[in-house]
């Protein structure tokens, strides 16, 4: 029987890194950004809603959907990032569904509860991380001001928002090394420990 794990975190958190790990441990690694980038593709049901939710001028001329025009508008205040997250996850969450059928998954979802993809992970794991390195990371990662960091960390979810749901806590402030010990023990603590890492399974053949 597959395994499904949501990994998720507020922003900046840096729960990307630990997708490599999972891979080692022979994971589907589904980056759900990508698949949001799917979902609202020109002529999708998701774009249209979104355009109805948030107005033409989200669209570029030729019909593709403007990113930074509707995260200027999504991410404004916290009743439009709503509206975003009601409007477009249900179509991501098809996606997803589909994606992860009959495979060890692990899902990397910034907006996994929210979505209701959670539903279909037999673990999740949320990763957090002091604010100040929180913003310095999106800042270096999106190119943003610091205003425009501020903002979209005050839009997204408290910790507490992550700590009340996920199964496991993982801290990513820095040290690196131990951070991603952590993640491998939550890894084969949720298998059972019948999992191998195949990276070094290889390496000793």
């Amino acid at each position: 029987m597959s395994i499904v794990i949501g990994l998720t975190g507020p922003t900046g958190s840096g729960k990307s890194s630990v997708s490599r790990i999972a891979e080692d441990f022979g994971f589907q690694v589904i980056d759900c950004d990508k698949t949001a980038r799917e979902a609202t593709e020109k002529g999708t049901d998701g774009l249209k809603a979104l355009v109805l939710a948030f107005g033409k001028e989200i669209l570029l001329p030729d019909g593709t959907l403007n990113r930074k025009a509707l995260a200027a508008l999504a991410f404004k205040d916290k009743e439009s990032t709503e509206l975003l997250n009601k409007t477009i996850l249900p179509y991501i969450a098809e996606l997803l569904k589909k994606q992860a059928q009959n495979r060890d998954t692990l899902l990397d979802a910034p907006t996994l509860f929210e979505s209701g993809i959670n539903e279909i992970c037999n673990k999740t794991i949320a990763v957090l991380a002091d604010r100040e390195i929180r913003l310095k990371r999106i800042i270096s990662r999106d190119n943003l001001t610091l205003k425009e960091a501020e903002t979209r960390i005050n839009a997204g979810k408290s910790e507490e928002f992550f700590r009340e749901r996920a199964d496991y806590i993982l801290h990513n402030n820095g040290d690196e090394r131990a951070f991603l010990k952590r993640f491998s023990d939550i890894l084969k603590e949720i298998t059972g420990g019948n999992l191998q890492c195949q990276k070094n399974q290889n390496r000793s053949n």
